[in-house]
């Protein structure tokens, strides 16, 4: 739902979002995951628009943990953040507001937006989330990290001490670490988390549509980012292009290649036109990716693709805290 209801991928209006939300029931997603700061909590408005008589047809994700209603204004275009409110008062408010906009009487999945450490040691907020989750509001609690790629121990941390249904992060064949490392973490700990994939994509690159003439809009996140981005990009884009036949676009083998991981709940992927739509709810039928395959990507990561390496920009504890490395 980021895509519909920030202005960050182009503006849609209200008739465009909820046609792309039907196309998109009609070809068989039934999972659509909002945040009541999305819009100042249009994509939860966008939601209950769309289905009105298809709640039991449908998963409601949503995410709390921006105060949106005393910094909204404030969003503005790209990847600016607005202060964070976790108190048990607040979330508490915040889940009663989005199931009034979503007009429901339950969130299949409320997920806390973008925590940093202090919301995971915090047994005040996890405890309201577990009575929300014994009155009904809620049926299911995770974890979404961000908003930039990173967070390694905020996750691990959260997976390892909280029973969190599922964790919501960056992954993709180009971006894999911390991703990998999260994935590996609960296998580890022996616990049952599940993982929801957002830009599946890598920011489109995976889509193979972009080449070193590409240019992007000004609102468009994507024209923030540096020229090295989508150069290497592409030139990682090409090696990857074995993936592609008759059978399966790139941006299906992008999908495919994180299927093939069963800890993964779903893809995000970032939906801003109804024929990107149609192929990417169609990557489930194409064929998997197979060993060979799986084993040449992994071949090509670990190499770097024969780029020369960048240092990585992380944002979140990428390192153990001290108080836990000790420990």
């Amino acid at each position: 739902m980021w895509t519909v209801s920030t202005g960050w991928w182009g503006n849609f209006t209200e008739g465009e979002a909820i046609a792309l939300m039907h196309k998109a029931f009609d070809l068989g997603v039934t999972l659509f995951d909002a945040a009541d700061t999305y819009g100042n909590g249009l994509s939860e408005e966008y939601i209950a628009k769309a289905f009105p008589k298809q709640r039991d047809e449908i998963v409601i994700a949503t995410k709390v943990g921006y105060d949106f209603v005393h910094h909204g204004e404030a969003r503005g275009r790209g990847q600016r953040e607005i202060p964070q409110d976790f108190s048990p008062d607040a979330i508490t408010r915040a889940t009663d507001a989005a199931l009034k906009r979503l007009k429901t009487d339950r969130i299949d999945l409320l997920q806390l937006h973008n925590i940093r450490m202090e919301q995971v040691a915090d047994d005040a907020l996890w405890k309201t989330l577990e009575q929300l989750k014994r009155s009904g509001k809620i049926r299911y609690y995770g974890i979404a990290l961000g908003p930039a790629i990173g967070w390694l121990y905020e996750g691990l941390k959260t997976i390892r001490e909280r029973d969190v249904t599922s964790v919501q992060h960056i992954y993709n064949m180009l971006e894999q670490h911390p991703g990998r490392v999260l994935h590996d973490g609960a296998t580890e700990a022996g616990k049952e988390t599940m993982f929801l994939i957002r830009v599946p994509h890598s920011s489109g690159m995976l889509e193979g549509k972009y080449t070193s003439e590409t240019v992007f809009p000004p609102g468009d996140h994507r024209a923030h980012r540096p020229r090295n981005w989508l150069l290497n990009g592409v030139k990682k884009v090409d090696q990857l292009r074995f993936l592609e036949s008759a059978e399966r676009t790139l941006g299906q083998a992008a999908l495919q290649w994180l299927l093939a991981d069963d800890r993964v709940a779903s893809t995000l992927p970032n939906i801003y036109n109804e024929e990107q739509l149609i192929e990417f709810a169609k990557a489930p039928e194409t064929p998997s990716l197979n060993s060979d395959e799986m084993a040449k990507i992994d071949n090509l990561c670990a190499e770097n693709f024969g780029l020369e390496a960048e240092t990585p920009k992380f944002k979140g504890t990428m390192e153990l805290p001290p108080e836990t490395a000790a420990a």
